[in-house]
């Protein structure tokens, strides 16, 4: 795929997460996988207690790693659970944990061949990552997944806020740019 084509796989909305349509939506989840504040105790309340129960046989995820689960009562067929880095500096492997936040769940969309997936901003709430710098590392682990497996996937960034929607099109359109 030519590199500027990779840009059309990508979009940004405002709005919410949990009434998505992709194939699969993305949980910024806690490490117990239990449900919690922000969009993870909005998608387990979507969901329903379902999700909870499968959620219970993982024993938890560390940061950085991603589960996959159905999607329960939600309009996305699948959930895929990926706990974010809390953020301390930026020099406490903030960065390639929240990489691998991405890179993990974009490589569980590709094993169980979905072909669409909504993120939202990883990290950016609670555990308070830098949203500037959180949309950097989301946007370029997309595009560095779409170009390195070569694997066609829609993927979403759905932003509750005005702030993250604002970074992520202004990241998006910084991105783009640098190609010209």
């Amino acid at each position: 795929m030519l590199r500027k084509d990779i840009f059309s796989c990508i979009t940004i909305k405002k709005g919410d997460i949990t009434t998505e349509t992709s194939d699969a939506i993305v949980n910024a989840a806690n490490t117990s996988l239990l449900g919690g504040g922000g969009v993870d105790g909005a998608i387990h309340k979507a969901a329903g207690p379902g999700l909870l129960e499968e959620c219970r046989k993982f024993n938890g995820c560390r940061p950085g790693e991603a589960r996959i689960t159905a999607g329960y009562n939600l309009k996305a067929k699948f959930v895929i659970h990926t706990p974010g880095p809390i953020y301390k500096d930026g020099k406490s492997s903030e960065p390639e944990i929240l990489r691998s936040s991405y890179w993990n769940s974009l490589m569980l969309v590709k094993e169980n061949n979905l072909k669409s997936v909504s993120f939202p901003a990883i990290s950016t709430g609670v555990y308070r990552y830098p949203k500037d710098a959180a949309a950097e590392i989301a946007i370029e682990t997309a595009v560095s997944f779409i170009e390195k497996e070569e694997y066609p996937v829609d993927i979403s960034f759905i932003l509750f806020d005005n702030d993250n929607y604002e970074i992520y099109i202004k990241t998006l359109e910084d991105k783009k740019n640098e190609l010209h």
